[in-house]
């Protein structure tokens, strides 16, 4: 039987890739940001608040302020690597799938689970002003647990 800590330290490190897709996509991976890429993209698609990934980061003897986690939420969302989804003025949650879908808003749990684009329909949007045209509809349906 082996040893679980050998297994994972024998397993080839992501840093590598993550290093490759921050410069492809405009950033310099410095050592915090390959570390917050690490969290957020080690494992599958998830929604995270700058506030849940400042304690992951705490866990994981990353040390970082909450300031930069916030920019580098904002700079990884202005580089198309993650979806900010704002549930309100004060609260936005970052998804790392950023493929066309939209959310539920569990207010009790302060949780976001995906709902398929095809899942939700349109009879009409209205014309974008002069100038301009539609981008991104994000549909966040809010719901509570029955009491």
């Amino acid at each position: 039987m082996t040893d679980r800590s050998q297994t994972v330290r024998s397993l080839p490190s992501r840093k590598p890739c993550l290093t490759a897709v921050l410069r492809m996509a405009g950033l310099r991976p410095t050592r915090q940001r390959v570390a917050l890429a690490e969290l957020l993209f080690g494992g599958p698609h998830r929604h995270v608040s700058a506030e849940q990934l400042h304690g992951e980061a705490s866990e994981a003897q990353v040390n970082v302020s909450l300031a930069t986690i916030y920019n580098t939420l904002h700079q990884f969302h202005e580089a198309g690597l993650l979806r900010e989804v704002a549930v309100d003025a004060s609260r936005s949650y970052f998804d790392t799938d950023t493929s066309d879908h939209h959310h539920f808003y569990v207010e009790d749990e302060q949780r976001m689970i995906d709902i398929p684009a095809s899942s939700v329909e349109f009879a009409a949007l209205p014309e974008a002003p002069s100038g301009m045209k539609v981008s991104h509809v994000d549909v966040v349906i809010r719901v509570r647990k029955m009491s």
